[in-house]
């Protein structure tokens, strides 16, 4: 095993597939006091207060009202008052535990040796598209054999398969006939021999030959043996690009 890089899941999204929240962002206010918004000064904040507990109604009833005699213009005359209430429930005797209200065999680790004890939670608040690789994900180094890592391996012996060439059950309808090999040509490897070959007949000029007659030749248009006018002509138009034909007696 190679300890490059191994392919393997992703453990969570990208950046790019997360959509934008647009225009509308949650940015802190800038009055009041909770929340406010730390980038910017605060004022001092003043609150009304709550309304305090009475203990007495000190609301006019009118008018028309029957005074008490005890009240004077200066208030209570302060005579004493009494009350009764009722009777307060009795507190309950303490209960001594017995013997048997104890269970000492679920005390715990706070009295007594025990094995590690493990639980599953639930699963925590991640990523939405969230695929965390499972156990079997990942893939360690192989102990067995000759190509273990970090570790010193035992000499390993392996058994070969059995071949096929040779054996006992050998296919020998696949042998190769006389037939198939292709014979080598002796020229190849030896002294070329001489090499003779026949070309076709060649039929020599007879009387059943084709002949010119006296209406083929031009003897008007000789110039060679004859002295010519000159003739001119308007020839063609060439291309600057052109090369000029530079012949082997130029």
């Amino acid at each position: 095993m190679s300890q490059g890089w191994q392919p393997h899941q992703r453990r969570g999204p990208i950046a790019a597939e997360y959509s934008s929240p647009g225009p509308r962002y949650m940015v802190p206010g800038s009055t009041g006091q909770n929340k406010h918004d730390a980038r910017k000064h605060m004022a001092p904040s003043y609150s009304f207060g709550i309304r305090h507990a009475k203990f007495t109604s000190d609301c006019s009833p009118g008018p028309g009202y029957l005074v008490q005699p005890n009240i004077t213009r200066a208030g209570p005359d302060g005579t004493p008052h009494y009350s009764l209430y009722s009777r307060p429930k009795d507190v309950l005797a303490f209960k001594t535990p017995g013997p048997g209200t104890y269970s000492p065999e679920k005390a715990g680790k706070s009295a007594q040796k025990s094995a590690p004890a493990y639980s599953l939670s639930s699963r925590t608040k991640g990523f939405r598209f969230d695929q965390s690789p499972a156990a079997n994900a990942y893939t360690l180094p192989n102990i067995l054999g000759g190509k273990a890592v970090g570790k010193n391996s035992a000499p390993c012996y392996s058994l070969t398969g059995r071949s096929k060439i040779g054996s006992f059950h050998e296919d020998l309808q696949k042998t190769p006939g006389p037939g198939t090999y292709r014979v080598a040509n002796p020229n190849l490897y030896r002294q070329n021999a001489p090499s003779y070959s026949m070309t076709a007949r060649n039929q020599l000029p007879s009387d059943s030959t084709r002949k010119p007659g006296p209406g083929q030749h031009s003897p008007e248009k000789v110039v060679i043996t004859k002295k010519k006018a000159p003739s001119y002509s308007f020839g063609t138009r060439h291309s600057e690009f052109m090369c000029p034909v530079i012949l082997e007696h130029d």
